[in-house]
């Protein structure tokens, strides 16, 4: 076959049709996958969820190793910004 023959296409037209609707609902139901996934609201609570899940197990309970750091972070900082208060007055 040259470069200039093209293939022909044997199928029945209404088969063509059937798979062009197929790949439209396939793609329909892609960007409302798309969608949701990318909302505000759904990201809001993907991100809430994964933040929960670093200090609460589902399984185990509260993990006090993430608390504990967690709280010793912030213990620092207050000293720290207590400290600097006190040197530069």
């Amino acid at each position: 076959m040259s470069y200039a023959e093209k293939p022909v296409d044997t199928r029945a037209p209404d088969t063509i049709e059937n798979e062009i609707e197929a790949t439209r609902e396939r793609l329909a139901g892609t960007i409302d996958q798309l969608l949701h996934r990318s909302s505000p609201k759904t990201i809001a609570k993907r991100e809430m969820a994964s933040f929960k899940g670093f200090f609460v197990d589902p399984v185990t309970g509260p993990r006090k190793d993430n608390i504990l750091k967690v709280v010793a972070g912030i213990g620092g900082v207050v000293v720290l910004a207590v400290v600097a208060r006190k040197v530069s007055s």
